[in-house]
């Protein structure tokens, strides 16, 4: 049977999520930051029984929706739970649960990427830091700008100017995630950040390094020092990628491939 959770599930629901820890950072993200009685935000749970264990979990988090499931589930109740909304725009999750929803709903686009994760400190990790050359500094919220203005010469972030300007300032304040970046000339030249931080894991987002200061380590120092921090704080660090040379930096630093994402969009 598929439930509405509250907040009396918050235990049953965080240690189901725990079992995948990295695959689950945005889930558990959710309900430790914003609990159970958000407008924005639902959970709902299939169990065997009324007062069975959890099998699947399936959260809204404003028009994006994130299935998890150990196993077989009801795709049809969840696909239900989807269609009530009408503003309903993307399901995201483990490229396993998603393939479930693959004759159920029309989509437009569709994305997949490899998922990987880090978990342990490596020898890699600690020899990157040791790089003292690199000044890395840690952002609050009035270096957004500067921030804002490296990512906005990426191809990768063409187009999200505003947005993320936003959402870096958003996740500064809350807490929910930390940028570093270096200087040269007084200017940012190279970023990496993390989102989704929760007492578990994180992940790492928005590594980018300028054109002319290319090739010289700085994304990869950078990624290293969040990456040390956080494990030394107890949480497992994880990240998206479908460009080789970036999972080639990434795999140098200890980082394994434990799945693939995807996102899907769907079509109204």
């Amino acid at each position: 049977m598929i439930r509405k959770l509250e907040e009396a599930d918050r235990e049953a629901v965080l240690s189901f999520l725990g079992q995948e820890a990295a695959l689950n950072l945005f889930l558990i993200g959710d309900v430790e930051n914003f609990g159970f009685g958000q407008d924005f935000m639902e959970v709902w749970g299939e169990t065997t029984g009324e007062d069975g264990p959890l099998t699947a979990v399936l959260l809204r988090y404003y028009s994006s929706y994130l299935p998890y499931a150990r196993g077989m589930f009801d795709v049809d109740g969840f696909t239900a739970l989807i269609k009530a909304n009408k503003k309903a725009e993307m399901i995201s999750g483990s490229a396993e649960v998603l393939e479930a929803f693959g004759d159920k709903i029309e989509f437009r686009l569709q994305k997949r990427m490899d998922f990987s994760e880090l978990a342990a400190m490596t020898e890699e990790v600690r020899q990157a830091c040791g790089n003292t050359q690199v000044m890395v500094h840690r952002a609050g919220v009035d270096d957004v700008e500067a921030v804002c203005a490296l990512t906005d010469l990426i191809e990768e972030f063409a187009g999200s100017g505003s947005g993320m300007r936003t959402s870096l300032r958003q996740t500064l304040q809350s807490g929910t995630g930390r940028t570093y970046y270096v200087e040269r000339g007084g200017k940012v030249v190279a970023c990496a950040s993390t989102s989704a931080e929760n007492s578990l894991s994180a992940m790492i987002v928005g590594v980018a390094t300028h054109p002319e200061h290319r090739k010289q380590g700085l994304a990869r120092r950078l990624v290293a020092q969040l990456c040390a921090d956080l494990l030394a704080e107890g949480k497992s660090l994880c990240l998206f990628y479908d460009n080789p040379k970036a999972a080639a930096i990434y795999e140098e630093l200890g980082f394994r491939r434990i799945g693939s994402w995807s996102m899907k969009y769907l079509q109204h």
